[in-house]
């Protein structure tokens, strides 16, 4: 398989997988219980689930690793085996699509808000990411996804620890975005044009917008990346905004609908497209129809 940055440069377009959270849920996630607690005690459910999104479809299969820093795993006293969760998150990924997708090393905030808003010390979170991101790298990851992040600097943080201990690996990273009436900003203050800089500045290889909104919004933050980067964009909405329906949690954009919108979001310059919360192998399966 030919390398992402090298596919991406020759203009193709590419597609991630979607939502984890609600499939493990289904599959024996208890209320409260770390997902990456399953890498060691359940590891052929992420195996199933990574094989449902290769067989929808997806270029990037993403690992169960989103809350594997140990600043997030200390919360559930794991952080001591940070090292074997996280190694195991890509093994699972890697026995399930082998050499047919690149395994897409998910990497989330620490849950720590920087000082001197909170009590996060930027030396030891950037050290916790090297941690995680190295034994990643180590178990074969091809990529490191930074995402979700809503604190630029803190996405900062991860992207140059991912290139201290894994400088081969390219590095995606993406921000999560509210609208505003002065436009686009993280619920920290950053807008979509100085995370685009930063975020390229620490040597992040693509950038770009997860979570937060559905597809049709994201087609906005694409066009102002787009504006304010040359570097190939990710875009992963979810598949609208929450809803209660009949007293359950229902996100509403059908595969159709976020169909449509993956056409738009390539003509606004996107390099991947893929899913985040609410969106299923169902609506991977339509966005792979949908940009060929």
């Amino acid at each position: 398989m030919r390398s992402l940055l090298e596919r991406l440069a020759a203009g193709e377009v590419l597609v991630g997988d979607g939502g984890w959270g609600t499939l493990l849920m289904t599959r024996g996630l208890a209320p409260g219980e770390a997902p990456e607690a399953l890498n060691r005690s359940r590891p052929e459910v992420l195996e199933e689930i990574a094989r449902l999104y290769l067989e929808a479809g997806a270029d990037l299969v993403t690992t169960n690793s989103f809350g594997g820093s140990p600043a997030r795993l200390r919360r559930c006293g794991l952080d001591g085996q940070t090292e074997e969760i996280n190694r195991a998150a890509v093994a699972a990924v890697r026995r399930a699509v082998g050499g047919r997708a690149y395994v897409s090393a998910s990497v989330g905030p620490s849950g720590h808000v920087l000082k001197p808003y909170g009590d996060g010390d930027p030396d030891e979170i950037g050290a916790g990411f090297e941690r995680q991101i190295r034994a990643l790298a180590e178990a074969g990851a091809d990529l490191v996804c930074i995402e979700t992040m809503v604190d630029l600097r803190e996405a900062v943080l991860a992207v140059r620890a991912a290139r201290a201990v894994a400088p081969a690996l390219p590095v995606l990273a993406t921000m999560t975005f509210e609208r505003t009436r002065r436009g686009f900003f993280t619920v920290m203050g950053a807008p979509v044009e100085q995370a685009a800089r930063e975020l390229g500045e620490a040597g992040a290889d693509i950038l770009g917008s997860n979570c937060g909104n559905g597809s049709e919004v994201m087609v906005e933050i694409a066009r102002e990346f787009r504006a304010h980067t040359a570097r190939p964009i990710a875009i992963q909405p979810n598949a609208g905004l929450p809803e209660t329906r009949g007293g359950e949690t229902v996100y509403p954009e059908t595969p159709e609908f976020m169909a449509e919108q993956a056409r738009a979001l390539v003509r606004a310059g996107v390099s991947i497209v893929g899913g985040c919360c609410g969106t299923t192998p169902e609506h991977i399966r339509a966005l792979r129809a949908a940009v060929g």
